[in-house]
């Protein structure tokens, strides 16, 4: 009998995490996704008017991962509407003004669900306050990873699913 890896191989779901800027709490929960996700997730990050540069200080706590697959990159979220583009499983939103604009049309009509973690980049403290606004931010959205990579998706259905998404965003570790 022959090993159908198509039949054996579980499915990977298409994450895109959207912030205004693209600079920090996005590309954060892109690499939190992307390692926490063990391959059973794949994870994108974009945003409305990205700044076109990764934040520095998103770059140092994201250095406890370990090196990246691939560089994270700042690009606007319609790169993801266009043709061609992963088909997106989940959407999420993860600052208050991208939940409030006009997204594109996703293809597939992905689950959305809004998780809005204050910006640690708007921190004009000391080098110790930015650095700690950059790791709460990081450890909200961990535990809502978590949360959201704990829940059964091949068997939960879709008005459940998205009633747990919704209350996963008003989570706080």
């Amino acid at each position: 009998m022959s090993d159908d890896s198509n039949a054996t191989r579980a499915r990977v779901y298409n994450v895109l995490f959207l912030c205004t800027g693209n600079s920090a709490r996005s590309i954060i929960a892109e690499a939190l996704m992307n390692h926490l996700g063990r391959g059973r997730f794949r994870a994108w990050s974009a945003g409305s008017f990205p700044t076109g540069q990764v934040h520095p200080r998103a770059l140092e706590v994201l250095a406890v991962l370990g090196p990246p697959e691939s560089p994270p990159r700042s690009k606007r979220w319609d790169e993801f509407a266009q043709p061609g583009a992963p088909l997106m499983d989940f959407v999420f939103t993860v600052c208050d003004a991208a939940a409030g604009e006009a997204c594109p049309t996703w293809p597939g009509q992905p689950m959305t669900a809004h998780w809005g973690i204050e910006d640690p980049a708007a921190e004009r403290g000391n080098d110790a306050a930015q650095r700690r606004a950059f790791e709460q931010a990081m450890l909200k959205l961990k535990r809502r990873i978590d949360l959201f990579l704990s829940l059964p998706l091949e068997s939960i259905d879709s008005l459940a699913l998205k009633h747990h998404l919704d209350k996963i965003g008003t989570t706080t570790p």
